[in-house]
């Protein structure tokens, strides 16, 4: 029985079966890659240049900008390189790194949604304390914890499916490297080898979830308490663009990975797969900076200072 190390090289689920149309599909991707890369940048770029805007929202904010250029940076250009060269081809060496680099960014991206959601937690319900438990100490500590708690789980996952024997081929079911995909080519053990690993991300993730929906219920009671309408909608302004990004983050990761096995098909997970991996690190900065007034303001002060070449 040959073990994973027999294993040189995966291929990848080609996007189309044509050459024209692969070529159509890496042009799309790389728009979206732009668009992607653009708007965290510029994200990035008017956290770090206006004074105003280092607060502990924007400096998690910033954090997920950084999250969501690393997590699509990992698997679209190899997917596009693809696309290009008409090869479906990845090294064994550069799927481990694949599969560690967008686990290890994705829980983390998970753990600082949480952390944000404690942020608008303590800003809304406990306005007096905010700068006590949400200093600066305390915005470093939490971003590291949510950073190590990405990068443990991504060890973990990937010492363990790397581990396991490779039995069945060495063609994925996907663009990128996915730990359901590579265990499908595993001996039937290969699933309870799994179990420690699959507990512990189970009981990060369900905490979290927890965590979230918590908060924003009592986020939720102490603003419809607020007597003022103005200070409702400025809460609200705050709270919203976090909430969406989440509904959309857990969303389309649930369906992912919690949806029935009679439903699934290479086509049907490669397209829920975009759905999680490549539209939120493109609509994560335009949900942050439709309704973020004093953002958009950085945004446009930014754009014009780049425009008039300063």
């Amino acid at each position: 029985m040959p073990n994973s190390s027999s294993v040189s090289e995966f291929l990848l689920l080609a996007f189309a079966d044509t050459c024209e149309l692969q070529l159509l599909h890496f042009a799309l991707f790389l728009g979206i890659y732009l668009a992607a890369l653009l708007g965290n940048g510029l994200i990035l770029s008017a956290v770090a240049c206006h004074h105003h805007l280092h607060t502990p929202m924007y400096f998690f904010l910033l954090n997920l900008a950084l999250l969501d250029v690393g997590c699509i940076s990992t698997t679209l250009p190899k997917a596009m390189a693809n696309a290009l060269w008409d090869t479906r081809a990845i090294s064994y060496q550069g799927c481990a790194a694949q599969l560690f680099l967008f686990a290890f960014l994705v829980v983390a991206e998970y753990c600082l949604l949480t952390v944000m959601a404690y942020d608008r937690y303590v800003a809304i319900c406990k306005p007096l304390h905010y700068g006590s438990l949400v200093d600066s100490r305390a915005c470093a500590q939490m971003a590291a914890a949510a950073w190590g708690s990405g990068f443990l789980t991504a060890v973990l996952h990937t010492a363990t499916t790397f581990s396991v024997p490779l039995c069945r081929g060495k063609s994925l079911d996907q663009f990128f490297c996915e730990i359901p995909q590579i265990l499908k080519l595993s001996c039937s053990d290969a699933y309870h080898r799994e179990v420690g690993a699959l507990v512990f991300s189970f009981s990060l993730t369900f905490g979290c979830f927890v965590f979230i929906v918590v908060s924003y219920v009592r986020i939720f009671r102490a603003v419809l308490r607020m007597p003022s309408e103005q200070c409702r909608h400025k809460a609200f302004s705050t709270c919203l663009p976090h909430l969406a990004v989440v509904s959309l983050f857990v969303s389309t990761g649930m369906f992912a990975y919690l949806k029935p096995p009679s439903i699934s098909s290479p086509s049907l997970d490669m397209v829920i797969a975009v759905l999680y991996a490549v539209v939120p690190p493109v609509l994560n900065p335009l949900i942050y900076s439709m309704r973020n007034q004093d953002l958009k303001e950085a945004l446009w002060k930014l754009l014009f200072r780049c425009v008039a070449g300063e």
